[in-house]
């Protein structure tokens, strides 16, 4: 029996904060997070980029979706807003579960494309899920491998380099 994952926008709280510290990419974003906290720029209910999943009362996977302008997609044709998904992590008891790829279906149901930076011995999962190398470009990629999916009538933009 299949249960419905439900995910949902993570609150920016002290409460989030901590349970991002079962994770292991714990960075910049959530230090910057924590800094607003503290200086009480954000409020429980501000627009947060970080979605996740609850097992219970426990966080157990979770993304960052950014929303980016079309004036800066230099991925897809024609040019539009895309999402770039960060930090994808389900913790170790639940992986294999469907908890990632119900994050990636969330993100997915926007309907705009996506770009994600796979962390190493994770393409195979991003491939399950219909993503593909985007063709490398040296200025815009600095030495990423970026992964890109896109829905119907979206291709992805020609680079000025001859294809492999």
């Amino acid at each position: 029996m299949v249960e419905t994952l439900q995910v949902e926008r993570l609150l920016v709280n002290y409460k989030t904060l901590e349970e991002f510290k079962r994770f292991k990419e714990y960075g910049n974003q959530e230090l910057s997070m924590l800094e607003d906290l503290q200086s009480n720029i954000v409020e429980n209910d501000s627009e947060s980029p970080f979605f996740g999943i609850y097992y219970g009362n426990a966080l157990v996977a979770r993304m960052s979706l950014y929303r980016v302008g079309a004036k800066y997609d230099q991925y897809f044709n024609p040019p539009q807003d895309y999402h770039e998904l960060w930090k994808l992590e389900v913790l170790p008891d639940y992986r294999g579960q469907g908890y990632g790829k119900a994050l990636v279906d969330f993100a997915k149901s926007y309907d705009l494309p996506i770009k994600t930076n796979p962390r190493i011995n994770s393409h195979g999962f991003w491939e399950k899920m219909g993503f593909q190398k985007a063709h490398y470009e040296m200025e815009r990629d600095l030495g990423e491998n970026p992964l890109i999916w896109m829905p119907a009538g979206v291709e992805e933009k020609e680079t000025g380099e001859n294809p492999e």
